[in-house]
């Protein structure tokens, strides 16, 4: 099947990545315009660290897109919010659609 289809992309979020923390906070890379799938569900789902967190909100792109946990988001609402973690699902040949899930808090 290969990639999500670019019909289902119709929502843009803006992906600022987290680069680690300065002096005086956070720092992040340049705002990206980002494609995406944006479904506003909340459900519980495990941080990289483990813990059980609330996501409200989970955005499936094409692969490719980066997002690590921490990183700053901003829904087309005008909502920030920040990254849980962003997964990888590739298929590996089989028939679903590669992606990258992307939860927020």
């Amino acid at each position: 099947m290969g990639r999500i289809p670019g019909w289902l992309l119709v929502h843009t979020i803006t992906v600022e990545a987290y680069r680690g923390e300065s002096s005086t906070g956070p720092f992040y890379g340049p705002p990206q315009q980002v494609r995406c799938f944006l479904d506003e569900q909340t459900r519980s789902v495990r941080s990289p660290g483990g813990e059980t967190v609330t996501s409200t909100s989970t955005a499936y792109t094409a692969p490719g897109v980066a997002a690590p946990p921490l990183s700053r988001v901003t829904t087309a609402s005008g909502r920030v919010t920040t990254v849980i973690q962003d997964k990888q699902r590739d298929g590996r040949g089989l028939r679903t659609p590669d992606h990258v899930e992307i939860q927020l808090e």
